[in-house]
């Protein structure tokens, strides 16, 4: 699964809430069809990494596949039945947060009937609701 090779601080507080829409990756970039996010939330790296596998699985290792988003947000938990105080938990999993117009994942070199299958098995996989986009070809 995706994780940091080093980090600045191990521990993040949870932050706000996730307001506004996206203003940057909210485009494909580098493939020609993508999945968009319609919802802001936290994606975690088990699930980025199972919508990766049901891309490959279902494209047979054809044409190429863009992750654009990546887990770096800690997000702690503590013991089940532990009392409260105690400090703040050891780090469990990291989470993507995404807004709303985030472009997650990209494909190229497919058709665009097997792209918009297999991005909408991925968005399946996936804990905010999801689109398929295509890049305005020119």
């Amino acid at each position: 699964m995706l994780a940091q090779k080093k980090e600045k601080h191990r521990k993040w507080q949870r932050g706000d809430q996730i307001k506004g829409k996206a203003g940057r990756m909210n485009q494909v970039a580098f493939g020609e069809y993508g999945l968009k996010s319609l919802q802001a939330g936290w994606i975690s790296a088990r699930q980025i990494e199972s919508a990766r596998r049901a891309i490959v699985g279902h494209v047979e290792r054809g044409g190429d596949i863009f992750i654009r988003i990546f887990p770096d947000k800690p997000i702690t938990a503590k013991g089940s039945e532990m009392p409260m105080g105690k400090g703040k938990g050891a780090v469990d999993h990291y989470v993507a947060v995404v807004k709303p117009g985030t472009v997650l994942f990209e494909m190229k070199g497919i058709s665009r009937e097997m792209a918009q299958k297999a991005l909408k098995l991925a968005g399946h996989k996936l804990s905010v609701k999801t689109k398929f986009v295509s890049r305005d070809l020119v």
